[in-house]
């Protein structure tokens, strides 16, 4: 009996890390809680240990490419569909690197909140409250906790969205009436990088995003059937861990 509740426990420990490895890749976030554990990290999209919070003026080099007048009036122009995002919901398929896929749908209210809910079977959940982001499965009850700040999605959170100011941009590129934008963290010590594909017509739109971790693995998030005339409940973006809630 003792060896059964061990092999569960292990079985159990296995399945969180590689969920929470699933997860944090969808959103580009840094495989650190899992890896601090002592668990496997799995897809890292975001590469380093720590998103910078470091702002810096700004400046048509942006610490990565020499932009021209071009490339920086895109930039301006994804800055400027970010910060017209007030509410937002749709949905998303994520493909990891072994090209597992998964459905879900998103919900955004901005400044600072987001929640990805991953259809069935699958009961992971993310939600970031403004503050910090959990991550959780809600099948073996995990809540995994990481600040806001220490993610990309900082930048595109943020009240006033400027990727000009607040990110290194690695590329910028428009291909058939779509715009593609390649961001990392300013830190010298990162190596993960965002990649934002917004079509342009008949006005900006996000596709998708591709993050890229410090091994060069992609998870590519497509987004779909978003609405942005909406409301969307404030309640979604409140955490509970599941840890202090009954059977589900």
């Amino acid at each position: 009996m003792a060896r059964l509740r061990t092999r569960r426990v292990r079985n159990d420990v296995a399945r969180w890390a590689r969920l929470t490895a699933g997860t944090l890749a969808a959103v580009g976030m840094l495989a650190g809680p899992v890896a601090a554990q002592g668990k496997k990290g799995g897809d890292s999209p975001a590469g380093g240990p720590t998103w910078s919070t470091q702002h810096a003026t700004s400046d048509s080099t942006v610490a990565g490419i020499t932009l021209d007048a071009r490339q920086i009036e895109l930039i301006k122009k994804v800055n400027a569909y970010f910060n017209g995002i007030e509410n937002l919901k749709g949905t998303f398929l994520q493909t990891t690197s072994d090209n597992k896929r998964q459905k879900g749908k998103i919900y955004m209210k901005r400044p600072g909140r987001i929640r990805f809910e991953y259809a069935p079977p699958s009961r992971q959940l993310i939600i970031s409250d403004g503050k910090q982001i959990s991550i959780q499965d809600l099948d073996i009850k995990t809540d995994d906790r990481v600040m806001v700040d220490q993610t990309p999605f900082r930048v595109l959170l943020k009240s006033d969205v400027d990727l000009l100011r607040d990110a290194r941009i690695l590329e910028v590129q428009e291909a058939d009436d779509l715009a593609i934008v390649t961001l990392q963290d300013k830190s010298k010590d990162a190596s993960g990088k965002v990649r934002l594909f917004l079509a342009l017509t008949p006005e900006p739109e996000l596709k998708e995003w591709v993050t890229t971790d410090a091994q060069g693995l992609d998870t590519r998030l497509e987004v779909s059937a978003l609405d942005k005339t909406q409301p969307v409940d404030a309640a979604l973006f409140k955490i509970v861990s599941p840890t202090l809630t009954p059977n589900q």
